[in-house]
């Protein structure tokens, strides 16, 4: 049992410690509390970040904005896949489902691929609109950090404006590999990273992804092929990566 002096003196360090408790507990919760009260996208890259700060109905709008045709130049750019009727071929990144449609057109049987539930109901309402069987054009919501494809389930994968939004790239396209028929493609559009002048479309500078980085990190993936072409498009490099 204490005696009264060893209680008195033994208070300040109780006390001590108590604070000590209290400190450590509180900025233990200030550390947790951001994690547990996150928006949905803030797990994601600054693009994701950026292009969300607008809401998906303006960004449909601006996705299907008849004068992107001039500077994008669909038509062209599916014609590098080649002959695609009666093949299956995956638009990862599909949002408003600009390229999708026009796949379809050329005849492929399309799987419009996107993380946005938001988007998906947009194509399906556009794809009744055209009257579009499910063999002509299917929806597939995909996570962030994978292409969800079953092996050799695909004859090309596209990929528009999107492999700067993706994350952990290596292990995503060696996805993309083995969900590749033996003769299979992959296409990616994306930004230049280069300065224009003027108004251009395209994310920030800071947040495009060289040609050359595109090529080390599909090398790393599994990819040994490559073409890449920088003149169709005036913003844009198209890779285009066989197995």
């Amino acid at each position: 049992m204490m005696r009264p002096a060893q209680l008195s003196s033994f208070k300040p360090l109780l006390l001590k410690e108590m604070k000590l408790f209290l400190i450590t507990s509180i900025v233990c919760n200030i550390l947790i509390l951001p994690a547990q009260s996150q928006d949905p996208h803030e797990d994601h890259n600054k693009a994701n970040k950026h292009m969300h700060q607008l809401s998906v109905e303006e960004l449909a709008q601006r996705f299907e904005d008849p004068s992107r045709d001039a500077w994008q130049k669909p038509d062209q750019v599916i014609a590098l896949l080649g002959n695609i009727k009666g093949k299956t071929v995956v638009d990862i990144g599909s949002g408003s489902g600009y390229f999708t449609f026009r796949l379809a057109e050329k005849g492929a049987r399309v799987v419009a691929a996107d993380v946005d539930e938001d988007f998906q109901k947009f194509i399906a309402h556009k794809k009744e609109e055209l009257d579009y069987s499910d063999d002509q054009v299917r929806l597939k919501k995909i996570p962030y950090d994978s292409p969800m494809l079953g092996m050799g389930s695909a004859d090309a994968v596209i990929i528009v404006n999107t492999y700067h939004h993706i994350e952990d790239r290596v292990p995503y396209f060696e996805e993309v590999y083995q969900g590749l028929t033996p003769e299979g493609v992959l296409m990616i559009v994306d930004f230049k990273k280069q300065k224009f002048d003027g108004g251009v479309p395209g994310p920030p500078l800071e947040m495009r992804i060289s040609k050359d980085q595109v090529l080390e990190e599909l090398k790393r993936s599994g990819f040994k092929s490559f073409e890449v072409d920088t003149d169709l498009l005036e913003y844009q490099y198209i890779v285009r990566a066989v197995k």
